[in-house]
């Protein structure tokens, strides 16, 4: 009888309500659920807290206690001894845990592992998986340093990190755009993150509203939407924009409140359902200034809202085909997004176009050709190595 393929994930936790959680679980769901895998997930820190998003029982789930969470209130002294310490501990228990179950794969979401996990001889096949872009990781940010040490750091670390990249078996990114900065690598392949559903109901795209989904961070942009929108409100304020997504609001409402947009621009917070607000907008709009592989993109796509979005690095280049299912604007350009939005706002005709072609094309990332995409790099993984 023919073993079943055993695969193993690497990553911190699964508590956090984060997108790089969100797509692990509903990976390995369809993974267990299609492919009859056995799934072993190894986690350092969150034991005792349930996961965020719904896990298949048959998914095994393995807490290896190390807590790193807990160092990042020490002194820096101390808590570069306490990191060293518990990175031993953390390969100690990982390695014995591996050595047990025998995966055919074990897939790093290159944290704290990728530093030892070439050296663990489990005999399974090492793959790396990244859900950032190249550009804005392993950028050190320490603002106690002057800013010429950073940049030394930073390059030093990125340097450390490729050295182990460059031993895995494949290296996955999430776009063909982040793929172009890792060039000087040979094993890198691109598999873009899932749309784990696709909506029985869409948009009707007649409502008077914009839609923005995220986190509360710098990375967002949503104080550069904002902006746009103080300049869309002024050619049509019978429009609202809805910002929805939690964090420290603050900074942004007062903005809001000094425009004197009050009436036309909320911060909504975090919502369980967002998929109803999708429902509710006619177009979404996307500022970020840098991008992993924007699943809010997708997501607003698949019930038929058309976007604009600027083509930050990295990820809306690959999901939005300009002008046909969306429309991309360059980068940081205040007045072109808020062109953007007014456009689609004034031309019903184009917004129902691109609308109806954005739910169309994205089907392409529907979970079950994503999924395939895996399995197909996992055989030709293990038919190479029995060769």
């Amino acid at each position: 009888m023919e073993k079943k393929f055993i695969l193993a994930y690497v990553v911190p936790a699964l508590f956090y309500p984060s997108g790089m959680e969100r797509v692990l679980t509903a990976k390995v769901n369809y993974f267990v659920n299609t492919f009859g895998y056995e799934i072993h997930i190894f986690l350092t820190d969150g034991k005792g807290k349930d996961p965020y998003y719904a896990l298949d029982s048959r998914v095994n789930v393995h807490h290896l206690d190390i807590n790193f969470d807990g160092i990042f209130t020490l002194p820096l002294l101390q808590r570069i001894l306490a990191y060293l310490k518990k990175q031993r501990l953390f390969k100690k228990r990982l390695a014995k845990k591996l050595k047990q179950i025998k995966p055919h794969i074990t897939v790093s979401l290159l944290r704290r592992d990728i530093n030892f996990i070439n050296d663990i001889d489990d005999g399974s096949l090492k793959v790396g998986e990244l859900h950032f872009n190249k550009l804005f990781y392993r950028q050190f940010t320490d603002a106690r340093l002057p800013i010429f040490l950073r940049r030394f750091i930073s390059k030093i670390w990125m340097q450390h990190l490729l050295k182990k990249i460059r031993r895995l078996s494949a290296f996955v990114v999430l776009s063909y755009e982040d793929a172009g900065h890792w060039t000087v690598l040979n094993n890198v392949r691109v598999i873009h993150n899932p749309l784990s559903f696709y909506p029985d109901e869409v948009s009707p795209l007649t409502n008077k509203q914009v839609i923005a989904v995220g986190r509360i961070t710098y990375q967002k942009g949503f104080d550069q939407l904002i902006e746009a929108w103080n300049l869309v409100n002024m050619r049509h304020p019978d429009w609202t924009l809805r910002i929805y997504g939690g964090g420290e609001v603050e900074d942004l409402q007062k903005m809001i409140n000094n425009l004197g947009l009050t009436d036309t621009c909320f911060l909504e917070g975090g919502i369980a359902d967002i998929g109803q607000k999708y429902k509710e907008s006619s177009l979404f709009a996307l500022s970020s200034r840098y991008e992993g592989f924007p699943m809010v993109l997708v997501e607003t796509m698949a019930y038929g809202v058309p976007a604009v979005a600027f083509a930050c690095p990295c990820g809306p280049r690959d999901i939005i085909k300009d002008e046909e299912d969306g429309i991309l604007i360059e980068n940081g350009n205040i007045s072109l997004l808020a062109d953007g939005i007014c456009a689609l706002i004034e031309d019903e005709n184009l917004r129902k176009r691109l609308g109806a072609n954005a739910r169309n094309n994205i089907k392409r990332l529907e979970i079950d050709h994503i999924a395939q995409e895996w399995k197909t790099l996992f055989d030709g993984l293990i038919r190479r190595k029995g060769e």
